[in-house]
C-alpha cells in the first residue's frame, strides 16, 4: 500500500497513471476477491497522494451492517418507517469519532472542517464504523454548524475550545444582513458529493443518515459565539429582546428546510435532527424556543419529501417529552437521551412511536457482561419493535473499540429477546 501511494498524484479524484489504478483493483482484488473498475478502486487524499480504498472492497465483501434481505430496504429505514421487523437495528451517535485508531489517523493531521468539507476524506471516515462494526445505519460525517458559512455565518474549530463564531448574530441588522440558502450545490457543494458517493457505497446493505441542528442549538451556536456552557449572552437576548431571537429563527428554519431537502435530494434516507442545547431551556423556554421551530420544520419537510423518515433527538430532553408527545402524528422518531426511562417514554408516547436510544455511553467503558445487559435490557423495555439501538448521546473519547462491536452484536442477535414492554390495553390508551 505505501509503495502505491508514492506512485503518483491525482487530479479530480482521477488517477494520472492508469497503472496506478490498475494496481489498487489489482490490490483488492488479490486482498478480497473485489471487482471493479480502476478509477473506483483508487482515491485521492487531500495531500495529493494516492490511496487504494479499502472500503470498495469490504463493502461489497460482507461488510454490510444490516442482514437485509434481497430486495428489501435496508432493516434500520423499514423500522424508521413504523413497520415491524426481524431484530432492532442499530448505530451510534458519534459513530465515526477519535476513540476509532483509523479515524485519529485523520484527526491527528488534518482540520476537522477540511475532514468535513472534503468529499473524499468525509466519505472514508463516514464508511469506518459501518465496515468495523457492521451498523445498520451510516451517519455522513459533517457538523450540524456546516450550513452557517453559506448564511454568512463563518466559523472556525479552535483546539481545546471548540467552534468559535467571530462575528455572533445579536441584533435585527445582524439578521437582515443574512444570506438566505438558495443553491445549496452551489454554497454547500460537497454535500451532495459525500452524500450521493455515500448512498452508491451502502445501497441496499444499510441506511445513509444525513442530519442538522435544530433552529435553537444553531441559533444558541451563532449568538453565542463559541460553546459557552452558561449561554449567558443568547439568554440575555431571550430574556430583553425575545423577538430577536424568534427572528433568527425563523430565519435558520427557513434555511434548515432547504438543507434537509438538499440532503434527501442527495441521498440521505434518514435525517435526524440534533437539539443539542436543549437542555440550556426550561421546559416552558423549550415550548416557545425550541419545539415549535423544530416543528414546523418537521412539518415543513414532511410535505415536501413525506417519504423519508426524520429523528428528533433533544439532549436532555427528559422533562421535555409530554411537549414531544403532544404532536398529532406518529410520523417522527423520537431520540432519548441517556437520562431518560425507556420504559417510561414507551408509556408516554405509546406503542407504535419508533424511538431510538438510549444506553449510556458510559457503559461501553464496563466489561462485556454489563454491555451486554445494558443493551439487552434497553431492547426489552422498548418492547422489542419500534425501536432502535442508539446511545443516549455520543460515543465518548476513549471508549474501547471492541465494546462498540459488541454492542453492535446484541442488537444483530436482539431476534432472540422477549419484551418486557408489549403494546397491551394500557399502553393503546396513551
Amino acid at each position: 500500500m505505501a509503495a502505491l501511494k508514492a506512485l503518483c498524484s491525482c487530479v479530480d479524484g482521477a488517477c494520472r497513471s492508469t497503472e496506478l489504478g490498475s494496481a489498487c483493483a489489482s490490490f483488492l482484488g488479490s486482498q478480497c476477491g473485489w471487482s471493479g473498475s480502476s478509477q473506483q478502486a483508487c482515491g485521492m487524499r487531500r495531500s495529493g497522494s494516492v490511496h487504494c480504498k479499502p472500503y470498495a472492497c469490504r463493502a461489497t465483501s460482507g461488510g454490510e451492517g444490516s442482514d437485509a434481505r434481497s430486495g428489501a430496504e435496508p432493516l434500520l429505514l423499514r423500522v424508521a418507517r413504523g413497520e415491524e421487523a426481524e431484530r432492532t437495528p442499530v448505530w451510534l451517535m458519534r459513530q465515526a469519532g477519535r476513540y476509532m485508531a483509523d479515524f485519529r489517523k485523520f484527526s491527528d493531521r488534518i482540520s476537522f472542517r477540511e475532514r468535513s468539507e472534503t468529499a473524499d476524506i468525509a466519505i472514508e471516515l463516514s464508511l469506518q464504523p459501518w465496515l468495523a462494526f457492521r451498523t445498520d445505519g451510516v451517519i455522513m460525517f459533517s457538523d450540524i454548524l456546516t450550513p452557517l458559512p453559506a448564511l454568512g455565518i463563518e466559523f472556525t474549530m479552535v483546539k481545546g475550545k471548540g467552534p468559535v463564531i467571530p462575528s455572533p448574530v445579536r441584533t435585527l441588522e445582524d439578521i437582515q444582513n443574512l444570506r438566505t440558502l438558495d443553491d445549496p450545490d452551489q454554497s454547500l457543494p460537497f454535500i451532495r458529493q459525500i452524500l450521493s458517493s455515500l448512498r452508491k457505497e451502502v445501497e441496499g446493505k444499510a441506511t445513509l443518515i444525513g442530519f442538522i441542528g435544530t433552529p435553537w442549538t444553531l441559533a444558541a451556536y451563532a449568538m453565542e459565539g463559541s460553546s459557552d456552557k452558561n449561554l449567558i449572552k443568547t439568554k440575555s437576548i431571550m430574556m430583553h429582546n425575545p423577538e430577536i431571537l424568534h427572528a433568527f429563527l425563523a430565519h435558520l428554519t427557513d434555511a434548515l428546510v432547504t438543507y434537509v431537502c438538499h440532503q434527501i435530494d442527495s441521498g440521505a434516507q434518514i435525517v435526524q435532527l440534533f437539539d443539542s442545547w436543549a437542555h440550556h431551556l426550561s421546559p416552558e423556554q423549550f415550548s416557545e424556543f425550541s419545539w415549535p421551530y423544530a416543528e414546523q420544520l418537521i412539518d415543513r419537510v414532511k410535505i415536501a419529501r413525506p417519504d423519508v423518515p426524520l429523528i428528533f433527538h433533544a439532549n436532555g430532553g427528559t422533562g421535555k417529552l409530554h411537549i414531544v408527545a403532544q404532536r398529532k402524528h406518529q410520523d417522527v422518531v423520537v431520540g432519548l437521551d441517556w437520562a431518560t426511562e425507556m420504559r417510561e417514554a414507551r408509556s408516554l408516547l405509546g406503542p407504535k412511536t419508533v424511538l431510538q436510544g438510549n444506553v449510556d455511553p458510559m457503559v461501553l467503558f464496563g466489561s462485556e457482561d454489563v454491555i451486554r445487559r445494558a443493551a439487552e435490557q434497553n431492547i426489552r423495555d422498548a418492547g422489542g419493535n419500534y425501536h432502535i439501538l442508539n446511545v443516549g448521546h455520543g460515543v465518548v473519547q476513549g471508549t474501547p473499540e471492541e465494546s462498540v462491536k459488541l454492542f453492535c452484536q446484541v442488537a444483530r442477535e436482539s431476534g432472540k429477546l422477549s419484551p418486557n414492554v408489549s403494546p397491551s390495553a394500557e399502553l393503546l390508551q396513551v
